[in-house]
């Protein structure tokens, strides 16, 4: 039996790779999210927390016993503090695994045209999404890094993955497909670690994703 929490439970990858984590009988989730009742309705399911995620003491209390933090958190004037705090808590917790969503461009890898859309486009989110990556780094934690393309609800589980360093050309990829690579890791936690991986579907090449 594997114990992960889920940081950012609600967000939209998370609550696909909930879907996959509560089917498997091996796996006991737990949710941490910012207002518990919008989940109410998965109580039965896992155990769920309420706090911010900010907030290293609120953390704690979601961490103690988990093997696995999966962190699904978002919006660029917290990501960074929200790093900060998720390592205190898991350095505090002795929880060492953790699966971290990032995006794409964190160490300019995107090349050519997409690159410059995505960098203009995105703005400061890459820089404050960077200054968290490195922060997640330099942990001393057994990381894993994910930084996907832009992202669709297409029903496929279809990608590639690319290493630090490596260039990202796909512009897109399915939120499914980001959250069978989650669920992969939790069944695999050895995969990976301390690695930055760059997520995109094969083939979809180009200026910027299909549907802009």
């Amino acid at each position: 039996m594997v114990k992960v929490v889920v940081l950012g439970a609600h967000g939209q990858v998370a609550q696909i790779a909930d879907r996959f984590l509560f089917a498997d009988k091996d796996v006991q989730t737990s949710l941490f999210l910012r207002n518990a009742k919008r989940m109410e309705d998965k109580k039965n399911q896992a155990t769920i927390f309420e706090g911010s995620a900010t907030d290293a003491a609120q953390l704690e209390k979601a961490m103690k016993g988990q093997d696995i933090v999966y962190a699904n958190l978002g919006g660029k004037d917290d990501i960074d503090l929200e790093a900060e705090a998720t390592i205190e808590a898991m350095k505090n917790t002795h929880v060492k695994r953790l699966i971290w969503i990032s995006t794409l461009g964190i160490y300019n890898e995107v090349p050519g045209k997409f690159g410059e859309w995505n960098k203009e486009t995105l703005g400061d989110y890459i820089t404050e999404y960077a200054k968290a990556a490195k922060r997640i780094e330099e942990s001393g934690l057994d990381y894993t890094i994910i930084r996907p393309t832009w992202m669709d609800n297409k029903d496929e589980v279809d990608y590639e993955k690319s290493k630090k360093g490596e260039p990202i050309k796909d512009t897109e990829v399915s939120r499914k497909s980001v959250a069978a690579y989650v669920y992969y890791l939790i069944k695999n936690p050895k995969e990976d670690v301390g690695e930055s991986i760059g997520l995109g579907k094969p083939g979809t090449e180009g200026d910027k994703p299909s549907w802009y």
